[in-house]
């Protein structure tokens, strides 16, 4: 009897543990379109409430128990590597009214997903979303002309999102952005030096780095600390 009241208890206990959800940090922003709100879900996966909409960025089922979190309007996928496109996560929020936008490689694996080439712009659930170069310098993890970060227009704010991707050209000559979101885990994207170099390009009102691993946030804090107007953010996102 006491065997069986263990396993009981050692079942629920392994129930509640598969079902209970990490407590994740987000911010909120004032638009001329109503509130925005980020939460940090983990590496490089982001959620987005804005004007009524659920936007989930690179979702993730190891971020994540995504049957907890709400339904998707809008899904971006920047790239297909398995950190950034997962069917399963993909699955879990999606409705038939779902929008999933795509680099053209992740077109192979998420079949009705509308496909954004670099340089793209297209409003999807009614929101602008432009396709920006995301690749590295003469290294074979993101080769140029694939991968997407995305700018979206949420009311008065452009949110970037920029995907894995070093300081290249092309992110260097952005404009107007007000959130940023640069990747920071060499050798795959940018060094904290390569970080403040697009930081300092663009200038941001709010950085934030993500996709971090276990590079020290606190090099790209110093890094940045006498630019004034650029505000550096460090959440969980390694």
């Amino acid at each position: 009897m006491k065997g069986m009241l263990l396993a009981i208890l050692i079942s629920a206990i392994v129930v509640f543990a598969g079902f209970a959800q990490k407590k994740f940090q987000s911010d909120v922003f004032k638009t001329s379109g109503g509130e925005l709100k980020i939460t940090f879900i983990g590496h490089g996966t982001l959620m987005l409430n804005y004007a009524g909409k659920v936007i989930h960025a690179d979702p993730v089922s190891m971020y994540a128990d995504y049957a907890t979190l709400p339904k998707a309007d809008l899904i971006l996928i920047t790239h297909e590597h398995g950190d950034h496109l997962d069917m399963k996560a993909i699955q879990a929020v999606s409705t038939a009214n779902t929008a999933i936008v795509v680099n053209p490689a992740s077109a192979k694996t998420v079949v009705n997903g509308i496909v954004m080439k670099n340089g793209d712009t297209k409003t999807v659930s009614n929101v602008s979303i432009e396709a920006v170069p995301a690749y590295n310098l003469g290294k074979p993890f993101h080769p140029k002309g694939n991968g997407n970060g995305y700018i979206l227009t949420l009311g008065d704010m452009r949110v970037y999102i920029a995907g894995d991707t070093e300081n290249v050209p092309e992110i260097k000559a952005l404009k107007n952005i007000d959130v940023a979101f640069l990747p920071m885990n060499q050798p795959y994207t940018m060094t904290p030096e390569q970080v403040a170099d697009v930081a300092k390009a663009i200038r941001p009102k709010i950085l934030y780095p993500y996709h971090f691993s276990d590079t020290v946030t606190g090099k790209v804090v110093d890094l940045l600390k006498d630019e004034k107007g650029i505000e550096v953010r460090i959440r969980d996102l390694q």
